[in-house]
């Protein structure tokens, strides 16, 4: 995995911009640890940071093809999982490979496709391409939006990068927080709308969509969206199809040049992902498959039981490492560590996350990546599986909003009187809200509870997944380790996509379809493990620091978060625990302690960035 930074400017020649291009990637550098590139030419300069997988040697980046009078250059930040059907494409038909690399196959693919080439991917990907004889840039961003792109464009420039923090170099541009970054922030956060950031001008590429900017100007174009059709598949063949698809997925993302493991919960997606990862890792090479899992001090002794967090992890994974035989490694983390973390993860997101849930992923991955620098995780399956409570309770299935985030009285009530006055945060919400199920389309034959749980999947699939996804990509970047997603591959998303809810909640059971097909994989404990999500602390030292440090900004009449929010509101948050903010902030896990160690994190992107307030 990479970084990519690059500028296009069509009028005048920049060339000779070699500080500006070295430190821009420089903001990068944690991306890619092992390499730098950087390509000038009049009219676009292009910089590489590499964190080196497949083929060390010959995969170097930027990387440059001459075809007859044509250069192109390509810089690209993924995994193509298909390479090796399309280098056989293109051998075919005339073409010819001086390495292995994806790299040299994505850029000779986009010279045989053109602009269809992302048709042709199964993988994670964003990549830039630059045509010296057409003055033309190609910008593609992957099917879930998995590898991260932003861009800006400020006047004669088209400046892009798989992290703000390298856009905000650029000479000019300026951090801006208006109304709409307001309720990004506090109206969708810590999710964010596509296409969309908090700062003012600075976008990103949506997932599936690339973008041409030339001499005739900007197009912005979707590649790829979910298609309804009738689902004729029996139960047997669905099981049959989900499982081949699923194998042939994780066999895949098996492809590196150096080790390779797993995240293993004792969840039942980690655990598929783990039993077809093992036997392949077993075959390839005759070795154990090395795997990690996370936990925290004192956890059994804190631990608090509920409906979304049943039961702890260890057990299960002891029941799975035993299973699969594999080389496993316990990760514990502990208090302060999470709490000192959250600058970190809000810097490599560029803006507020999910709190502690983000720099416990990072402090993971810190860890991991002592061991490894690639492992398959088992996330995204929840969303296209049906795997959420929202899925099954009546008061989410009618909402009419975000079923993760019903708190939205609270969630307006969190502004201070004269920024609540001119911002409403219900109906920007209502407003995102109705535009993303408006795209949903339906077949005739669907039922009501179909055409709700249609909707549900789609939000949940565009919405709360490409969170997850986006804080699994900045947390394991931020330490120059990847961690690849099978349950995305668009294959799977397609076919799961259309099988009937009735047979995806089969015997009602959230994702009751995965359960039954594979009843005869994996240990019967697995398999019905009702759903435990990603482990947060119960340590209530951790309410502690964060009640401690929310408090001491709240007293600071300077603070920058004041200028926002309504301070008798949060101090009653503080003095109840999280208690006056009645339901979660966001999804399952983010709750009082991790509401105030969110507002920390936005008194902290406040501070560090500093955006000009235009509202």
């Amino acid at each position: 995995m990479c970084g990519i930074v690059g500028i296009v400017n069509l009028k005048k020649d920049i060339s000779n911009e070699h500080l500006l291009i070295k430190n821009m990637t420089k903001e990068i550098e944690r991306r890619g640890p092992d390499e730098e590139g950087v390509y000038f030419s009049k009219h676009a300069i292009l910089g590489h940071r590499r964190l080196s997988i497949v083929d060390v040697e010959k995969g170097k980046q930027p990387m440059s093809y001459r075809i007859q009078d044509t250069t192109y250059t390509i810089v690209y930040n993924g995994q193509i999982y298909n390479a090796k059907e399309l280098r056989q494409d293109l051998l075919e038909n005339g073409f010819k490979f001086e390495g292995h690399s994806d790299t040299e196959v994505l850029l000779k693919a986009y010279v045989f496709y053109g602009k269809n080439v992302c048709e042709y991917l199964n993988g994670i990907f964003s990549f830039a391409i630059w045509n010296d004889k057409k003055n033309e840039l190609f910008v593609a961003r992957d099917q879930f939006g998995i590898k991260p792109l932003y861009y800006i464009i400020l006047d004669d420039s088209f400046i892009f990068a798989s992290e703000i923090k390298a856009i905000l170099d650029f000479p000019g541009v300026e951090t801006i927080l208006d109304k709409t970054g307001i309720s990004e922030l506090f109206g969708i956060g810590p999710a964010h709308s596509p296409g969309l950031t908090p700062f003012k001008n600075i976008k990103e590429v949506i997932p599936a969509h690339f973008i041409i900017y030339g001499l005739d100007g900007f197009k912005d174009v979707e590649y790829w969206k979910l298609q309804t059709k009738e689902h004729t598949d029996n139960l047997e063949q669905t099981c049959e199809k989900i499982r081949f698809l699923i194998k042939d997925a994780v066999e895949r993302q098996m492809v590196s040049d150096v080790p390779i493991g797993t995240l293993l919960s004792g969840g039942l997606d980690s655990s598929i992902i783990t039993k077809y990862a093992g036997e392949y890792y077993k075959k390839e090479y005759g070795q154990k498959l090395k795997t990690f899992s996370v936990d925290y001090v004192d956890q059994e002794k804190n631990f608090v039981k509920n409906d979304f967090q049943p039961n702890t992890d260890d057990y299960y994974i002891d029941l799975m490492v035993k299973e699969l035989g594999t080389d496993h490694k316990k990760i514990i983390l502990d208090t302060p560590e999470l709490f000192d973390s959250l600058e970190d993860a809000m810097i490599a997101r560029d803006f507020p996350g999910m709190a502690d849930v983000d720099s416990s992923y990072l402090l993971f991955f810190k860890n991991v990546k002592k061991d490894l620098k690639v492992a398959l995780s088992g996330e995204c399956s929840d969303e296209i599986f049906g795997g959420y409570p929202w899925y099954f309770r009546e008061d989410s299935l009618n909402s009419k909003t975000f079923p993760w985030s019903l708190a939205i009285e609270e969630r307006q009530k969190l502004l201070n009187e004269n920024i609540s006055e001119k911002v409403n945060l219900k109906e920007y919400i209502d407003k995102r809200y109705n535009d993303s199920i408006s795209k949903v389309d339906f077949l005739d034959s669907d039922n009501e509870s179909t055409k709700l749980h249609r909707k549900l999947i789609y939000l949940t699939s565009n919405w709360f997944m490409q969170t997850l996804l986006d804080r699994t990509d900045r947390m394991c970047m931020f330490n120059g380790f990847e961690a690849r997603v099978p349950f995305c591959d668009y294959r799977i998303v397609e076919y799961v996509w259309n099988i009937p809810w009735e047979m995806k909640a089969y015997k009602g059971r959230e994702k009751g379809l995965l359960r039954y097909a594979f009843e005869k994989e994996l240990p019967e404990e697995i398999v019905y493990r009702k759903k435990s999500p990603y482990p947060k602390t119960h340590n209530p030292s951790y309410l502690k620091l964060v009640k401690k440090e929310i408090s001491i900004i709240m007293e600071n009449e300077n603070a920058p978060i004041n200028k926002l929010l309504n301070r008798d509101y949060i101090l009653d948050i503080i003095k109840t625990d999280g208690k006056a903010f009645a339901r979660p902030w966001f999804g399952q896990l983010m709750t009082g302690p991790q509401l105030m160690a969110y507002l920390i994190q936005v008194n902290m992107w406040l501070e560090k960035y500093n955006p000009k307030i235009e509202i």
